[in-house]
């Protein structure tokens, strides 16, 4: 992070649904080569009022009214609708929670408790996507044939997917281990313009950026890149050559998205660095170096959102306490720039919003 030079404050307004009152977040910028881009980006993205996802938003808040059963039932919108397409890619697949969730031990044998995810199920879901769209650069047929509706459904199948872990993920702990639900904040804008990575920002990657403290401020992951080396790890933890994912690459861009970090930092438990040394030797067995940045493993650290100022308290229950009742994005203001957005992910048009938005192929 660079000496503690703060390059700007981000004020962040969280909504609550239920009476519209406002919550501030108070977000630290720290000084390195990728914040400066990143920063840059994002005020791009408030200046022309580009379309933050709020469908793709808070993840691993088991109270969110988008729980499993919403999410698994908008994954079998988007495959019907995809089927309906005729693409010539047929999926064959119907996704509840009797089929992704087991209290089977053969699941998860570590978490005897139950409520394990079948990463299997999960794994196809994806890869249903990667068939299906392609990597930036090379789209598949099947995406560039598609209508803008049924390009957005393609990608539902990925955001979802995503979701549904993350959710599952908390629900479990839910049983196991509630103080470690993995909750966190993800801001992405559609069409969000990208810059490509250089060599002074791999320095804020690295197998340690893989533990994120409460309230750490990362550059998001380039959603076009498929699966991150550490994704596929712990989804499939099998060699390359047997893998159900189609797209492992390093990331090579980035934009002005980011993800806030609102559960415990591990790094300090015995088990977090087994899981870490257990990866390690994972990237060495599959011929890649655990030590080289140009895998860009981990999540660049860019700002620090001030917990005492924004909740009086550094507590972790104290922080989920309070966001559990603001869990929708109303502005976000820079020193620069300021953007608003009254609209929410249950507005019954928004899904025809965002299809426009594709079909214009570039922002608002």
């Amino acid at each position: 992070m660079s000496g503690g030079t703060v390059l700007d404050q981000i004020e962040i307004k969280l909504r609550n649904r239920n009476d519209n009152s406002l919550f501030s977040i108070y977000i630290d910028v720290h000084d390195s080569s990728l914040s400066r881009k990143w920063l840059t980006s994002l005020n791009l993205l408030l200046q022309n009022n580009y379309h933050l996802e709020k469908n793709y938003c808070f993840f691993g808040f088991v109270e969110h009214q988008r729980n499993g059963v919403y999410i698994l039932d908008q994954v079998n919108k988007s495959i019907a609708a995809i089927n309906l397409a005729n693409l010539g890619y047929t999926i064959n697949d119907h996704f509840s929670m009797d089929n992704t969730i087991s209290d089977d031990l053969e699941a998860d044998p570590d978490h005897p408790m139950g409520r394990n995810i079948i990463h299997s199920r999960l794994n196809w879901l994806h890869r249903y996507f990667e068939d299906l769209q392609g990597v930036s650069g090379r789209m598949s047929t099947y995406f560039n044939q598609a209508t803008p509706a049924v390009r957005w459904h393609i990608r539902q199948l990925n955001l979802l997917c995503h979701e549904f872990e993350s959710w599952a993920l908390s629900y479990r702990k839910q049983l196991e281990a509630p103080e470690w639900s993995r909750r966190s904040q993800l801001m992405c804008w559609l069409h969000a313009p990208r810059f490509q990575l250089e060599v002074d920002d791999y320095s804020l990657f690295g197998i340690e950026q893989l533990n994120r403290p409460l309230g750490s401020v990362t550059v998001g992951i380039n959603k076009a890149i498929g699966k991150s080396h550490w994704e596929v790890f712990n989804d499939e933890g099998v060699g390359i050559e047997h893998l159900v994912t189609t797209a492992m690459r390093p990331q090579s861009e980035a934009a002005g998205d980011f993800d806030i970090e609102w559960a415990r930092d591990p790094s300090e438990f015995i088990w977090q660095k087994q899981r870490l040394d257990s990866f390690r030797q994972w990237l060495r067995d599959n011929q890649f170096d655990p030590e080289d940045p140009g895998l860009t493993i981990g999540h660049p650290r860019v700002a620090q959102v001030d917990l005492a100022r924004t909740f009086g308290s550094v507590d972790y229950q104290l922080v989920w306490d309070k966001l559990i009742k603001y869990l929708d994005v109303w502005s976000i203001k820079t020193s620069d720039q300021h953007a608003v957005y009254d609209y929410c992910w249950s507005d019954s048009n928004y899904s025809q919003r965002q299809i426009q938005i594709i079909q214009q192929g570039y922002r608002t």
